[in-house]
Formats: C-alpha cells, structure tokens, sequence
C-alpha cells in the first residue's frame, strides 16, 4: 500500500510542477516529510516477495532476521535492549558517549535499511572532493526529477535533468529536507553510489555501509522486502557502522573544518522526525540528525550534545511496531533512555573522581 501511494505521491508533484519549488524551513517541504504525513500510522507492512536472484549490477543476499543471534550486557544496555524488544519487529541500536568511550549495541551488527540516512556519507563524499578541489561549494548541478516507470522495472530508475541548484544548496536540501531530488544531484556529481562505497572504505575505513541504488531507484522499488523479517544487505548500515560515520564526521577525521562545518550546520537545522529522536530530549540537547523512512522502517541517526558538554553519537533503525507512529515512539524512548543513562553514569564518574 505504502509503495502505490509514494507511486501516487511523487507523480502528483510531478505532473502539479512542483518539484522546482523553492524550499524552505517552515514549509518543511521535502519527499520524506510530506510523504510521512500522507501515510497512516497504521500502515500495513508491505507484501513479501521471492528473493531476487543476485545479478551483475545489484548483488542481492536476504537472509532470514533469526539468522542473528543478539547478545546484551547488563544494566543500561540490558535496558536499551528492553525498550527494542524485536517481538514486532527488529530494532537496532548502536551508542556511544564521545567523551568517555561508554558504548552500548542492541543487534548492533545486524544490517538495517539506510533510507535517507545514506545522505550524510553521500554528502561527505562530495565534500571531500570539495576538499580535493574537484567541486566548489558554489558550482551548480541539476536536481534529478524520477520519471514515473513499473517497480522493478530496470536496474536504476529514470530520473530526468531539472533546474540547477548551487551545491551549498543541494547539500541543505538533502540533510535539512530529505530532499531526494537533490541528494541524487549530488550523488550524481560524485559518480554513483559506487563512489560513495570507495570513499566509505579507503578514505574513511568504514565497513558495515553500502550503497547500491540512487534514492529515485531506492523510492521506486521500496517494499520488496518488509525489513521487519527479512535482512537486505542493499543499501544498508548497522547501527555500529552508522555510529562511527558519525563519530569520525562529528570530530572532522575525514574532511576539512569548513567543509566538516557545512555537513554539520545542516543536520543540526534538520526539520524532519520531529516524534523521533529530539521528541522526549530536553529542550536544551542539541541534535545534530539525519532522519530515515521507507516501507515498514524509519531511523534516526546523530550527535546529541548534552548541556554539560558532552557528545552521544547515536544510531536507531526501527522496523515493524505497527505503523510509523509506533516506530518513532520507539526511537523517542530509546533516545531518551540513552541520553538519561549516560548522564547517569557521567554524574556517577564525577562524583568517584571527585572523592
């Protein structure tokens, strides 16, 4: 249901001459946030399917969820593990505090869908070759309209060329809005997701993340697999492997401290998931975030900044719970009960150093 309605979605912008409209922070008029809004809260969770046979352009491998044995620890992680009890559906959640090393994991391992989470290595990737001196923030690019065609119907999606955007703008639409159209800008520019993938690997050192597909192709063949029961490696992240993307953007190991600085300006003036993580965090946390949603799934990635200084590089991929509604709950619960309990054990190692 949800796929035929984004089918219905994308095309109605298309054909209403939408897709050329200026953006902006009070509209929050972006793909993912005003296709969030036209579903239910209890959308039914997509068809399963047969398993593609892996070709040469999208190796494909999905493998039953039980195929992962999850093991937790004790105290907060016991907790964590609580509030993500898989019973209606797989929950990943990967933590750690910045200042002190204290790292928790819950299926930390396990392969989730990326969605729009994916945008924040797509877009570090084009500003390292800012750094490099292959683009400027000021050059322009076509944002990347789809053009409406079957489900599965080829290996990429067809996208036509539509109005130039500078980069600076395409990279506050992709992380700030979700904006597809503009991330596939970008990713186009870089040369594919294979180069985000080359990237990920040599200049970061990063495992566990893999891009396969633009977002238009990513948007238009959503609901293969309900990832609730079924990992697909495609286009996916662990929740581990998204915290040290993270971790490495957040403290600039990778890219300049201007370009480092463009990446995290715009997730910290993300408007999209507004019920997910930042909905039960005090007002005086600073989230830095990038949101996720496709069908039966929605995440929220980031860097917490508690009003004592410190920093939680955080990772939550949610499937199932019974509609959106139950997912970004449980994204808000589970942010909150990080953010409680690592203040907890902070005050705690004060008070020992202190004595």
């Amino acid at each position: 249901m949800k796929s035929r309605l984004l089918s219905r979605f994308l095309a109605s912008l298309a054909f209403a001459g939408a897709l050329a409209a200026p953006l902006s922070a009070a509209r929050a008029d972006s793909l993912e946030s005003a296709f969030d809004k036209a579903l239910t809260s209890q959308a039914r969770a997509p068809r399963q399917v047969a398993v593609a046979q892996p070709t040469s352009i999208v190796p494909v491998r999905a493998v039953a969820a039980s195929a992962y044995t999850p093991s937790y620890g004790s105290g907060l992680e016991a907790q964590i593990a609580q509030l993500a009890n898989d019973s209606q559906g797989r929950i990943g959640v990967a933590a750690v505090d910045l200042g002190t090393g204290r790292s928790l994991a819950v299926l930390g391992d396990q392969p989730f869908p990326m969605a729009s989470t994916s945008k924040i290595a797509i877009v570090a990737t084009f500003l390292h070759g800012v750094d490099q001196g292959r683009f400027r923030l000021t050059d322009r690019f076509p944002l990347m309209l789809p053009v409406r065609s079957a489900k599965y119907s080829s290996a990429a999606a067809p996208v036509r060329a539509g109005p130039e955007l500078s980069a600076l703008e395409l990279i506050d639409r992709t992380i700030i809005h979700s904006d597809n159209r503009a991330t596939d800008a970008l990713l186009a520019a870089v040369g594919g997701p294979g180069s985000v993938n080359r990237w990920m690997r040599s200049s970061a050192g990063l495992s566990g993340l893999r891009l396969d597909r633009d977002i238009a192709t990513l948007v238009r063949d959503d609901g293969q697999y309900d990832p609730a029961r079924v990992v697909d490696v495609r286009d996916s992240a662990t929740p581990l492997a998204m915290v040290e993307l993270l971790t490495g953007v957040y403290q600039g190991r990778w890219l300049t401290r201007s370009s480092n600085a463009v990446l995290l300006s715009a997730m910290e003036r993300c408007v999209t998931g507004k019920y997910r993580m930042r909905a039960l965090l005090p007002e005086d946390a600073r989230v830095l975030h990038k949101t996720g949603t496709l069908s039966n799934t929605s995440s929220d990635v980031g860097i917490i900044n508690t009003p004592d200084g410190r920093a939680i590089a955080l990772a939550i991929y949610v499937t199932g719970q019974g509609g959106k509604a139950g997912r970004d709950a449980r994204i808000a619960s589970i942010a909150r009960a990080i953010y409680d309990g690592y203040q907890v054990e902070s005050s705690s190692f004060r008070r020992a150093a202190s004595r």
